[in-house]
């Protein structure tokens, strides 16, 4: 198996061992922390493939701790929180997780989501074969995993990263929302339009912040697509 290196952050440390047994038991390397305060220093002092990520911390809050990593680094983050209402998924989605347990979880489904996660984030690291796509003045290139605007760099999260080159890659197909789901998270589609809004919402938010030009349009009604874009 591939050493992947997790951060488990959670204040419970019944909960948080239980966690470390998961992943561990799969032959992952794991690292602990039990507050935000110390998640944050390790995420500077090592690098991570993957965290799991709890709310409600003492020191930095789950949803700052998102805020503070996103600043610079794309690994995913799948936040299991007792915080399980729509505003609660929806808000940690918008910060920039990548996924979201209820607790209480099942054992198997943590395990299913992380190898899910894991999958996805080696294919975005590089390890598939590398491919430049330009729209525009929009270039995605997949070698490097870099995305710029107007000659402007942007740093997405995977799941943003794989949405921009689905769109790219078939710049005249309108793509529902079901399509983009199973296209991107590779799992069946459960009638929850929130998870794709939210991530091509936080897309087009990253590209408005390096140009005024529209890159993705909604076609209401059925879904989005790539607005057409001249150089």
């Amino acid at each position: 198996m591939d050493s992947f290196h997790i951060l488990v952050v959670e204040d419970d440390p019944d909960i948080n061992n239980l966690l470390f047994k998961i992943v561990t038991d799969a032959g992952y390397d794991c690292r602990q922390a039990f507050s935000g305060s110390e998640a944050a220093l390790l995420a500077e002092q090592y690098t991570y493939d993957l965290i799991l990520l709890d709310l409600m911390l003492p020191g930095l809050t789950g949803e700052e701790f998102i805020e503070r990593l996103r600043q610079g680094k794309t690994m995913p983050i799948i936040v299991l929180s007792a915080k399980a209402g729509l505003e609660d998924r929806v808000n940690v989605l918008k910060l920039g997780a990548d996924d979201f347990i209820p607790k209480p979880f099942d054992n198997a489904e943590v395990l299913a989501r992380v190898e899910a996660q894991l999958r996805r984030y080696k294919k975005f690291s590089g390890e598939a074969a590398g491919e430049t796509l330009r729209l525009g003045d929009l270039v995605l290139d997949r070698e490097s995993v870099s995305v710029t605007a107007g000659g402007k760099d942007i740093t997405l999260t995977v799941r943003e990263f794989e949405i921009l080159a689905l769109l790219m890659e078939h710049p005249k197909k309108v793509f529902t929302r079901e399509q983009i789901y199973e296209r991107v998270w590779g799992e069946d589609y459960m009638g929850d339009d929130n998870t794709v809004n939210v991530h091509v919402s936080n897309l087009r938010s990253k590209l408005s912040k390096v140009s005024e030009r529209e890159y993705i349009k909604t076609v209401w009604g059925i879904g989005f697509k790539m607005a057409e874009l001249e150089s």
